[in-house]
């Protein structure tokens, strides 16, 4: 049976005749006669009463003829869907993300429902490099990526770049400046997050600071910023803002002008699909976050840091959420 026996045999039931039948579908009556013939022997069942005067439903062809419908109705669907999913008004994106990401992906993703409501956007978290090899095996079809420059497989296509805090001590000389430039922090204890845990993040760091101090061994994030605060021996961390943080008197941030850290969306090579592309448009259009960060992220974790540059904790032991 195939989609056209169902064409034919609507046709001639709501016609009530294989000529019309005929002019409605564009073709000759010996053909429509033919399809309705194949029919009937596929279904083992008499469709239609047939006279030199008329043309009747059976009551076989009476029962059938809604369900015919459906056919061609659910067939038309399929195509207008699959004309929607290649124009990138219909269909699903696999997007890997990060909770690092949150606040500006659900703002895009408000944008891309408004301009595109038929397209929808499945968020997958995994850490990052797990992101690019999902895209390049297909199972993702775009991932968010923050610090690659480039990477075997995909293409990346650059979205906005984030500024990069420096956390230290409230009672180091430095804290006392309002912006820092990385030689004045070249001799102090730098607790690095390590390079396993963000490769591009720890590349960008050891090569804007060749001459670094190596501090004590970076455990978490949370235990770093406590041994900040509370440590006999000064040391400093680096982080990039990802949301919003309380006050702190025991350890101050300061930003890094001369470090900021690209974020991409990283695709399958080749220009963008239409859907790939909304999306790459919705995220490009959301302007930054405006309200002071509270959450800071080392890797591709978030937890709570201290809120403007000049911010004080009220405990040394921030809690995650």
């Amino acid at each position: 049976m195939e989609l056209r026996h169902l064409e034919y045999f609507v046709a001639v039931a709501e016609e009530l005749g294989f000529g019309r039948a005929a002019e409605r579908l564009h073709t000759v009556q010996a053909s429509v006669s033919r399809q309705i013939a194949r029919l009937e022997r596929e279904l083992g069942l008499r469709l239609f009463d047939r006279s030199t005067r008329h043309v009747r439903l059976t009551a076989a062809g009476e029962r059938l003829l809604p369900e015919a419908r459906a056919a061609l109705a659910a067939a038309d669907l399929i195509r207008r869907t699959a004309a929607g999913i290649a124009a990138g008004t219909e269909g699903l994106i696999r997007l890997g993300t990060t909770r690092a990401f949150a606040d500006r992906v659900y703002r895009a993703l408000d944008t891309l429902a408004a301009r595109r409501p038929g397209l929808r956007v499945r968020l997958e978290r995994a850490p990052q490099e797990a992101r690019l090899a999902a895209v390049r095996s297909g199972t993702f079809d775009a991932a968010l990526v923050r610090t690659v420059r480039q990477a075997e497989g995909v293409a990346l296509h650059p979205l906005w770049c984030d500024p990069l805090i420096a956390a230290l001590p409230a009672g180091h000389p430095l804290a006392a400046a309002d912006v820092l430039s990385l030689d004045s922090l070249a001799h102090l204890p730098l607790r690095l997050a390590p390079r396993a845990a963000n490769p591009a993040f720890h590349d960008l760091i050891t090569s804007a600071l060749p001459r670094m101090t190596p501090g004590p061994p970076f455990t978490t994030l949370q235990d770093t910023l406590t041994d900040l605060a509370s440590g006999p021996d000064p040391s400093w961390t680096v982080f990039y803002p990802v949301g919003n943080l309380p006050p702190t008197t025991r350890v101050v941030f300061r930003p890094l002008p001369a470090l900021t850290v690209p974020v991409s969306l990283a695709t399958p090579p080749g220009p963008p699909p239409p859907a790939l592309q909304a999306l790459l448009d919705a995220l490009t259009a959301v302007p930054p976050t405006t309200v002071p960060p509270t959450t800071v992220a080392l890797t591709d974790g978030v937890v709570p840091t201290p809120a403007p540059a000049r911010g004080t904790w009220p405990s040394p032991t921030p809690t995650p959420p």
